[in-house]
């Protein structure tokens, strides 16, 4: 379908891997820390995407324009920090996908809104990402998704030009960023967010129901 496609960058959280376990343990952590109940894992799930604002929002319902906001965040990185890999895996076909990816030498990347405080300690801890050609976070460049510059610089890193990117996520920032940096776009449905119904507005080129789907978009499989 896309021959002109030369790489691939992919979001992290919701699209690579599934850190949503990690992620609500953390905020849980800090309920039953206050003498709170803690909450079934499912509530979580679904703001997973959000990080810390979605989290505090489902374990506290806290805004974050509310004031004590920075301090519970400050708090959750903490637990978070202490338990990122415990619970975070790679969604079911990932690494097969990215070893036929490497298999027909194609470079891949990741480019994701998380900060390098957590994105660089997990993907050194998790051998998927080994093979990565680029790994830009959240404040890797003065701007974050939906804004284009960090796909650029991913485009950079890898050494071709955007137009020869397709980028994968799991959010309609992802959308967003990939077309404003010039690059095809695909939307993962396998992720937090659920139905592909959801994500039709995107507007993404195409959209994957599982991570192995896009092989067939690339006519690499």
């Amino acid at each position: 379908m896309w021959k002109e496609v030369r790489a691939v960058l992919f979001d992290l959280d919701g699209t690579l891997i599934d850190s949503a376990p990690d992620l609500g343990a953390a905020a849980d952590r800090m309920r039953t820390d206050r003498g709170m109940p803690s909450i079934p894992y499912e509530r979580y799930r679904p703001m997973a995407g959000a990080g810390a604002r979605g989290m505090l929002g489902v374990g506290f319902g806290l805004p974050p324009d509310s004031p004590e906001f920075a301090q519970m965040r400050e708090e959750f990185f903490r637990n978070y920090e202490q338990c990122m890999t415990e619970r975070t895996y790679a969604f079911e076909g990932v690494e097969e996908l990215i070893a036929r990816l490497q298999a027909v030498s194609m470079p891949w990347g990741v480019v994701t809104n998380k900060s390098m405080r957590f994105t660089d300690p997990l993907t050194q801890q998790m051998p998927l990402f080994a093979t990565a050609s680029a790994v830009v976070s959240g404040d890797t460049t003065p701007h974050a998704k939906p804004h284009p510059a960090p796909l650029l610089e991913a485009a950079a890193r890898i050494g071709l030009p955007p137009e020869s990117f397709v980028y994968v996520g799991d959010d309609e920032r992802d959308i967003v960023a990939g077309k404003a940096a010039g690059m095809k776009t695909v939307a993962a449905c396998y992720g937090y967010l659920g139905a592909a119904g959801d994500t039709l507005h995107w507007q993404a080129d195409a959209q994957i129901n599982s991570p192995l789907e896009l092989l067939k978009l690339l006519e690499r499989g």
